[in-house]
């Protein structure tokens, strides 16, 4: 894994045509709301599995009046990675690596990126599905293998939710879903729980006054006999029109340091304190797990920091990999040294 030496758009959210080529370290986009900050970290959430950070359709990202399709193409050392649409697929995800068509979840193996936006504030008091996704992010850039059994494990439940709701039920045809779904769903509970417990110690090394330690577990969790479970809770879940057993019922829940009050309890400064500190963990030990640390994104995340909080991000950050970041005004970087830094306004970015 390594950082992005260079970044180009096609007809991707308000950019007909863009190119950067940034450095290795902060990566300093600034310009007024709406400029298209966000589209950029978006563009690089997206040389990763899944939706990227707005987990918005492939369609609403091609550019209006634009070719009906998008682009985005990435400079990673000597390896080439894109991803994109065609116009006769809008809805159909496309990538190339090194010019070769390549499955999406093969991009973990290249890239690793996590991200911080401002609707993650709501991460510990919103849904479960929500953190679900926020620990599964985390999974990926330690077991980029974690998306091939996300992947096969959803396929067969929603196949599983289809039989139970049509009837009458092919008892052979279930049976092969349900082991499906016990092997995958086991693969996928057991990288979440791995991935939490290597966490645990590095939350506490990197842990201080401004980001503090958190303590991290995993709610519903069902891991064993998932296949006999599966089948003896069909009524059930026919009645329920979902399964209620496996992985997609399963909580990140999160404590605040050594007080066992949940983050859910905690004062808005105090939650975004917490997941600061967890995503910086998380930083530092895929750094020591692959040897690169991930590219990380961070949306408007220094204009809701105070300033002491803000001095001591940058300071942690400085000289661990590639940081996006976004803000409003240039001020709000003030105090880091070396960087690329951008002017964004709308549909063209410039070295500031």
């Amino acid at each position: 894994m390594a950082a992005i030496s260079r970044l180009s758009l096609t007809d991707f959210r308000s950019y007909a045509s863009a190119t950067v080529e940034p450095g290795a370290g902060f990566v300093l986009l600034f310009g007024e709301n709406g400029a298209g900050k966000t589209n950029l970290l978006e563009a690089v959430s997206l040389l990763s599995p899944g939706r990227g950070l707005r987990g918005a359709a492939l369609s609403e990202m091609a550019r209006q009046s634009g070719s009906g399709a998008f682009a985005i193409a990435a400079r990673l050392d000597e390896t080439d990675i894109g991803t994109g649409t065609e116009p006769s697929a809008p809805e159909r995800r496309q990538v190339r690596i090194n010019g070769a068509p390549a499955a999406v979840n093969s991009l973990g193996e290249w890239l690793s990126v996590l991200w911080l936006v401002p609707a993650m504030d709501r991460l510990f008091t919103g849904s479960a599905g929500d953190r679900r996704r926020f620990l599964d992010r985390l999974v990926l850039a330690l077991e980029p293998g974690h998306a091939h059994h996300s992947t096969r494990y959803d396929a067969a439940m929603r196949a599983r939710n289809k039989l139970l709701a049509e009837g009458p039920w092919d008892e052979v045809w279930l049976d092969s879903l349900e082991a499906q779904m016990a092997e995958h769903g086991g693969a996928v509970s057991h990288a979440r729980m791995r991935t939490v417990k290597a966490l645990a110690p590095v939350i506490w090394e990197v842990a201080g006054d401004e980001f503090p330690a958190s303590r991290l577990d995993i709610g519903n969790v069902t891991t064993t006999n998932l296949q006999a479970r599966l089948a003896a809770s069909r009524k059930v879940h026919a009645a329920a029109k979902r399964s209620t057993h496996g992985p997609n019922n399963e909580d990140l829940i999160v404590y605040f340091g050594v007080r066992e009050r949940l983050a859910s309890q905690c004062s808005t400064g105090e939650q975004k304190a917490l997941l600061i500190g967890l995503v910086l963990a998380h930083a530092e030990l895929v750094a020591r797990k692959t040897g690169e640390p991930p590219v990380l994104l961070l949306d408007e995340v220094a204009a809701h920091l105070d300033p002491k909080r803000r001095a001591a991000l940058f300071s942690r950050l400085e000289g661990r990999g590639q940081v996006w970041m976004t803000a409003t005004e240039a001020a709000l970087f003030s105090g880091i040294g070396e960087a690329s830094r951008y002017h964004v306004e709308p549909g063209i970015l410039a070295p500031a």
